[in-house]
């Protein structure tokens, strides 16, 4: 997908354009159908309400989850995020409270839990070998008695690859803790089932999925964490089952099931085109001298090329490429200071590597014309940089 300028865009993994069939299912809800979901005495707002209803099935299914009321609605990811470990922090009386988490983490996570440290809890950060995966033995090494949750994210936001969650999950539940996954690059890439891989709690957000921003949610296996267990953190009229108060957003609700609806049904064609379009850039990029990819090619989604061109440094590609392509250099989410990216340093304590990686994420709307075109674009930009050498 392009601009009015013909930049190719390749940061789907920042955020991801709202699909127009999701428009279309929202634009009633800002205008003929704008009742309020809590206001339940009359038509407007039982209309409201059932396209709530309907929204938290959506993504149930998607999840597959048991039922529709386990799907708590938060503003996305990183409050849901906070929900979750504060929350369970918070209900442990704020004493006795140990967790585990990793160094490649969302800093939606890591934030958090340096959050939780400042008010006493434990954390333990696990390590990653040189392609970013947790090591097992570490993991059952790190457990206390008092360890009440592991999180640890499904698919990495910088590099791409795919944890072993459920062997994580059974390690977690052998040792009587809970287990939470951030599912943010997960969702709609990758067949997710929260029951067969036993995840307790799990976080996402509508944007990454060609729904709107401003929504998420908390996936909550209601049948094992009760609010003895985890402790809202906003509060007001005790909407969302008494986790999460607040007067529902209902347009950006219906846009975020309805886009898991459309996942639901077009995933797997859509990954399939979507890893041939990456194949086509790879090999494209390959005859590039230098190029090199950060962690290996298997167990990841084809959605991000992490990469880098020897040591050349990516703000400077990233600049001679700005008329052309729009990507990143790392974590698009984190603060403006100019600093290697925590995973990559995690992942290879380099900093010249760090600062040499772009991320590159195609999706829906990339087309496989834009293959060659993606290619081209290095391939110039970086003869022009050798040329002011």
């Amino acid at each position: 997908m392009s601009n009015t300028n013909n930049i190719i865009y390749l940061d789907y993994a920042a955020t991801t354009p709202t699909d127009e069939r999701v428009v279309e299912a929202m634009l009633p809800y800002f205008t003929q159908k704008f009742g309020n979901a809590a206001s339940r005495t009359h038509y407007f707002g039982q209309e409201a309400s059932d396209a709530v209803k309907q929204a938290r099935e959506q993504i149930a299914k998607l999840i597959h989850a048991d039922k529709g009321e386990d799907i708590i609605f938060t503003s996305g990811a990183t409050e849901a995020i906070n929900l979750a470990i504060i929350g369970m922090f918070e209900a442990s009386g704020r004493k006795d409270f140990h967790m585990i988490t990793c160094k490649t983490e969302h800093k939606a996570v890591l934030d958090t839990c340096a959050y939780i440290e400042s008010q006493g809890a434990e954390v333990c950060y696990l390590d990653v070998d040189s392609n970013g995966f947790i090591s097992l033995d570490q993991l059952t090494e790190s457990f206390r008695e008092n360890t009440k949750l592991v999180t640890i994210m499904l698919v990495n936001n910088e590099t791409g690859i795919i944890q072993p969650i459920t062997e994580i999950a059974l390690l977690t539940h052998d040792h009587n803790a809970l287990f939470m996954t951030d599912a943010t690059q997960a969702l709609g890439k990758l067949a997710i089932d929260v029951q067969k891989m036993d995840i307790d709690l799990l976080a996402c957000s509508a944007h990454k999925i060609y729904g709107p921003n401003g929504i998420g949610c908390l996936y909550i296996n209601r049948g094992k964490i009760s609010k003895n267990v985890l402790s809202a953190h906003i509060h007001g009229g005790g909407h969302e089952g008494g986790f999460r108060s607040g007067t529902l957003n209902t347009p950006g609700i219906v846009g975020f099931g309805f886009a898991c609806e459309l996942a639901y049904r077009e995933m797997n064609s859509d990954q399939e085109r979507i890893a041939f379009i990456q194949n086509k850039i790879m090999q494209g990029l390959s005859e590039i001298a230098d190029f090199k990819m950060n962690t290996q090619t298997e167990n990841k989604i084809p959605n991000i090329i992490s990469f880098h061109f020897g040591d050349i440094d990516a703000e400077a590609i990233i600049i001679q490429l700005k008329d052309k392509l729009a990507l990143s250099n790392g974590s698009a989410c984190t603060s403006k200071e100019i600093k290697p990216s925590h995973v990559l340093m995690a992942i290879r304590n380099d900093s010249d590597l760090a600062y040499a990686t772009l991320r590159l994420s195609i999706g829906r709307f990339t087309i496989i014309e834009e293959a060659q075109q993606i290619v081209a674009a290095f391939q110039q930009a970086l003869e022009e940089l050798q040329a002011f050498q």
